[in-house]
């Protein structure tokens, strides 16, 4: 007789009672995350300079967006024309600072933005190789920057065998860096001497500047334009722009392919 019952009861009744559980669940089922995870999550600006405590080092918060990582608030900030990326999770109690990398691409040349070549005039730069040179590379140079020390020295490497090459140095000083405005006014009055800026990456004293040059600042003014935040900073013939430090080699096979 028992087994009767319970058999009546899984045919019968266990059915109704499942449909009534679900019908209570899906009554109760009301605002959530779904796939736009601002429907539960907010960043305003105001909020998000508090978090960063951008007051403190006068920088100001330009954009805030989801991050590529879930989870995640990407805040684009300024502090003296200078652009950085930093992020915080979505319960504001961490800052992570670095950048993501999609896993398809390990092993891949980066994806480099494009800048227009043609708002780039190279009347002011310090040429190293030959002028006629069919493949122009521009760098975006700072006389302190210890990584265009580096760089620099990889370009003259690359000049030792490969005549078909030149580099055209602009001068693009950092705030970081007090001495560098005044060593660029220095190289660029001095005929845009490659001497000098060898003299300045080798740690010299250069003369003082004999002009008054507005060249430089019309290039901070146009790197900081077309999105140069620091040095060194590669364009490619193609318009690629690559902003860092890269060995010879890397930046030959980044250059042979497209």
């Amino acid at each position: 007789m028992k087994k009767f019952f319970l058999i009546l009861f899984f045919t019968f009744l266990a059915p109704a009672v499942t449909v009534q559980a679900m019908g209570e669940a899906f009554a109760f089922q009301g605002a959530g995350c779904g796939q736009d995870c601002k429907s539960c999550h907010s960043l305003s600006k105001d909020e998000a300079k508090k978090l960063i405590k951008a007051d403190a080092f006068k920088a100001d918060v330009t954009d805030i967006r989801m991050a590529p990582v879930k989870g995640l608030w990407e805040i684009e900030a300024v502090r003296e024309g200078q652009k950085f990326i930093i992020y915080v999770d979505f319960a504001k109690k961490y800052l992570v600072e670095g950048k993501f990398t999609p896993l398809e691409q390990i092993g891949k040349p980066p994806e480099l933005k494009k800048v227009d070549l043609s708002k780039i005039p190279l009347t002011d730069a310090v040429i190293m190789g030959n002028p006629m040179a069919a493949k122009k590379i521009i760098v975006f140079d700072d006389p302190d920057c210890p990584y265009c020390k580096k760089l620099h020295e990889e370009i003259k490497k690359i000049l030792e065998t490969r005549k078909d090459i030149a580099f055209y140095i602009k001068l693009f000083p950092l705030d970081i860096h007090p001495e560098a405005y005044e060593k660029s006014k220095a190289i660029i009055c001095n005929k845009k001497s490659v001497k000098l800026l060898d003299d300045a990456f080798a740690g010299k004293k250069l003369p003082k500047s004999t002009c008054e040059t507005k060249e430089v600042a019309e290039t901070i003014k146009l790197g900081k334009s077309i999105g140069i935040t620091g040095t060194p900073t590669i364009i490619f013939p193609d318009g690629r722009l690559l902003p860092g430090y890269m060995e010879g080699p890397a930046l030959l096979k980044m250059l042979e392919t497209p």
